[in-house]
C-alpha cells in the first residue's frame, strides 16, 4: 500500500483502552510494523474486502450458466412485468 506521490496525507485519531492498545502493539511488532502501519493496513484491507463482498456478485456455476442463457433467451415478458413497464412509464418525466 504505497501511497501516490504528491498525494496529500490526511490524520486519523482513535481512542482505544489499554487492552486494546496492547493487542495492536503486540500484532504490530509480530508484523515488524509500527502501529499505525498496522491499524492503516489492516483497515485498508479490511475496508477493501468489505467494499469488494459488496458490489460483487459471485454466482455458481450452474447459477451463471443460468443468467447467460435468460440474457441469450429471454423470456416473453408476462402481464405483470408489462403492467409494471406502464407503472413505470407513468411515474416519470421524460
Amino acid at each position: 500500500m504505497a501511497p501516490a506521490i504528491d498525494e496529500p496525507r490526511k490524520r486519523i485519531t482513535a481512542r482505544v483502552s489499554d487492552r486494546v492498545r496492547v493487542t495492536l502493539e503486540q500484532a504490530a511488532e509480530l508484523m515488524g510494523a509500527t502501529v499505525n502501519q498496522f491499524v492503516v493496513q489492516t483497515a485498508y484491507l479490511e475496508a477493501q474486502r468489505l467494499i469488494e463482498r459488496e458490489l460483487v456478485i459471485r454466482l455458481s456455476q450452474k447459477d451463471a450458466r443460468k443468467v447467460l442463457s435468460l440474457m441469450a433467451n429471454p423470456p416473453k415478458p408476462n402481464q405483470r412485468l408489462k403492467d409494471a413497464a406502464k407503472a413505470f412509464k407513468g411515474s416519470v418525466r421524460a
